[in-house]
């Protein structure tokens, strides 16, 4: 999960490999956890609570006003990934894991899932990258 020329950080492959481990997790709006499901902020504050102790909570739009924006080109495993998806800013937030990749509760069809930054539909309505981590 190391990206090229970046030392790796156990907690940032930590992170990725908590968000990796919930893979399939029913999606459920306002869940905060693997029993009941997650929604995107709910997946986001438990992975992170998981994998690197950090107590986070509030919505996908909260997550970004507490986390610090950073160039796109400098993300890193565990930094969160948002998009506008509901015609308003920082509608949803996912865990970025590397290779242009990343983890995210998308919906009630598909659950905790993986997709790539690329993906025509996220690229569309990708706002920026930001970080709660260095």
């Amino acid at each position: 999960l190391a990206t090229a020329g970046v030392a790796p950080n156990p907690v940032r492959n930590d992170i990725a490999l908590v968000a990796l481990s919930l893979l399939d997790t029913a999606y459920s709006w306002g869940g905060r956890g693997p029993a009941t499901g997650f929604d995107c902020s709910g997946l986001v504050s438990h992975v992170y609570r998981e994998a690197a102790g950090l107590k986070l909570g509030g919505s996908s739009v909260t997550l970004a006003q507490m986390s610090r924006r950073i160039d796109p080109e400098h993300k890193q495993p565990g930094d969160l990934v948002f998009f506008n998806t509901l015609g308003s800013p920082h509608s949803h937030v996912g865990v970025y894991i590397g290779n242009g990749r990343f983890v995210h509760a998308s919906n009630p069809r598909t659950g905790v899932r993986v997709d790539l930054l690329s993906n025509r539909y996220y690229a569309q309505r990708f706002e920026g990258v930001h970080t709660l981590l260095d």
